[in-house]
């Protein structure tokens, strides 16, 4: 698959993936990413080797009491800001990541419709952005919309089209404030992104401005 992606993660997204510091949603959508991007999957090898070298450089410092307790407490409650990017399952649509959260392939996401064959799966994160699966009936398209704040959409199976290019199995859009578009399914095939948001889309239309509460986005 890594040959046919074209759309990649930002030297920026990587590095916060590296350092730990994106929100949970962003992060699980980067790690799901980087396990089908063999080019983004060594481009994060070398800035985790620079940022390896940069503490290895840093002067010492005393640690405050409790700060190991407190580091084997998030290591267990699994709240250490970089969700792992572990390589694709074979015969699986989910990259591995993303099977982790919804605890296992296609047959285990709770869906819930959302109008016009669109069906949505919101995952369990921290309250920072959000991040959910996506079901687009081949030929549907999602209501034209922008953005108050980041978005990363990356397409699992199928492909979409929009005001910005063409985005197949493997590519990552990333859209921000600059940002309208409406993404349509291809025609051949249903389609299924992960999408992350850190803030509410900005529909036009009327109706899914009056649905946008209730369905989260």
């Amino acid at each position: 698959m890594t040959d046919k992606i074209k759309h990649h993660l930002t030297d920026a997204l990587l590095m916060a993936y590296s350092a730990g510091t994106l929100p949970e949603a962003f992060s699980l959508t980067v790690a799901a990413h980087i396990s089908m991007c063999d080019e983004c999957r060594a481009r994060l090898g070398a800035f985790d080797t620079v940022g390896g070298a940069l503490i290895e450089s840093c002067e010492t410092a005393e640690l405050s009491s409790g700060s190991l307790e407190a580091t084997l407490n998030r290591i267990k409650s699994g709240d250490m800001g970089k969700t792992p990017a572990k390589p694709m399952r074979r015969g699986g649509i989910l990259p591995a990541p993303v099977q982790d959260y919804v605890g296992g392939d296609l047959d285990a996401v709770k869906w819930k419709p959302v109008g016009m064959g669109v069906k949505q799966a919101i995952l369990t994160t921290s309250r920072d952005a959000t991040v959910r699966l996506l079901y687009i009936p081949a030929g549907a398209a999602v209501p034209d919309h922008g953005h108050a704040g980041t978005e990363l959409t990356l397409v699992l199976k199928g492909a979409f089209r929009d005001e910005m290019d063409h985005f197949g199995p493997g590519d990552i859009e990333i859209a921000n404030e600059d940002l309208d578009h409406t993404p349509v399914a291809d025609i051949g095939e249903d389609c299924i992104c992960l999408a992350a948001t850190d803030a509410p889309l900005k529909f036009r239309g009327l109706i899914p401005r009056i649905a946008q509460p209730f369905l989260r986005i």
